[in-house]
């Protein structure tokens, strides 16, 4: 079965880093968009930032954009999420997700995603 396996999430404090990492097993998703999405609990999962199939395009949630960074591994089978100046409205599960597609707008809706990870905590302290 196709596996998505993130890790990097942890306890950090208001103004650090994090950097998220997302594995792909059993499969390549070399030709697919990858996205990252979190769960605040009470919220509904939402879009943080996706990146198409080349690494050339990448798109991102108003509320992160500046902050975070996106990217792809050189055999695109990895991708990561840079997060600065964490705020605690940032804490949430984070969820890796590989698209049906490779690319384009429609990456910042759930339904365009068709493998999931497990999801890591991410706990910002004020």
């Amino acid at each position: 079965q196709v596996q998505l396996v993130e890790s990097g999430g942890g306890l950090v404090q208001a103004g650090d880093s994090l950097r998220l990492s997302c594995a792909a097993s059993r499969r390549t998703f070399s030709d697919r968009a990858m996205g990252w999405f979190r769960q605040a609990p009470g919220k509904e999962r939402e879009f943080v930032a996706a990146i198409n199939w080349s690494g050339t395009t990448t798109y991102y949630a108003d509320s992160v954009k500046g902050r975070f960074t996106i990217s792809r591994g050189n055999a695109k089978n990895t991708v990561y999420l840079q997060m600065n100046s964490l705020r605690p409205e940032d804490t949430a599960v984070y969820y890796c997700a590989a698209s049906r597609v490779g690319g384009g707008v429609i990456l910042m809706v759930q339904s365009s995603y068709n493998t999931w990870g497990q999801g890591t905590q991410v706990t910002v302290s004020s």
